[in-house]
C-alpha cells in the first residue's frame, strides 16, 4: 500500500467542495465533543448520547439556529467567518483553530493524501513503519 505522491509538475488534485463541508464537520464534531457543558457554566440535564456539548448548546451560545447548525455539522451549507469565530469562541479553539475552520470553508486546497513529490524519498525511507504528513489544514 504506497501513499500517493504527486509527480511531474501536475498540481495535486483540488479538495471538493462537498469534502470540504465534510472535514469542517467532521471538526466540528470532534471540538464539540471535547467540552465538558459545566466549563460553561451549563447544567448537568441527565445523560448524553455522546460525550460533549448538544449541538443546541452550541447554536444557542453561538447565536444561531439548531437546524443550520445541524446542517453546517453534516456539510450541507456554508459559514460566515464571523459565525465561524462564534462557533469557535463557544468550542474554545484558538485563533489558529479558527483560521484552520474557515480555510475549510473556502473551495478549493490540494485534496487531503497528497504530498509534494520532493517529499517522496523520505516517505519512502520508512517502508516498515506507517507515516503521517501533516501540512498547514
Amino acid at each position: 500500500m504506497g501513499v500517493p505522491v504527486v509527480t511531474g509538475s501536475a498540481a495535486p488534485p483540488r479538495a471538493t467542495t462537498a469534502d470540504r463541508r465534510r472535514e469542517l464537520g467532521a471538526c466540528l464534531r470532534s471540538y464539540r465533543e471535547r467540552v465538558a457543558p459545566a466549563t460553561l457554566g451549563l447544567p448537568d440535564r441527565g445523560r448524553r448520547r455522546t460525550p460533549g456539548l448538544r449541538r443546541e448548546e452550541v447554536a444557542v451560545l453561538a447565536g444561531v439556529g439548531l437546524t443550520w447548525y445541524t446542517w453546517l455539522e453534516q456539510g450541507r451549507v456554508t459559514a460566515s467567518d464571523e459565525v465561524l469565530t462564534a462557533v469557535g469562541r463557544v468550542l474554545g479553539i484558538d485563533a489558529p483553530g479558527v483560521a484552520h475552520l474557515i480555510r475549510l470553508s473556502r473551495d478549493g486546497g490540494p485534496a487531503v493524501g497528497a504530498a509534494p513529490e520532493e517529499l517522496a524519498p523520505v516517505l519512502a525511507s520508512w517502508p516498515a513503519h506507517p507515516a503521517v504528513l501533516l501540512d498547514a489544514r
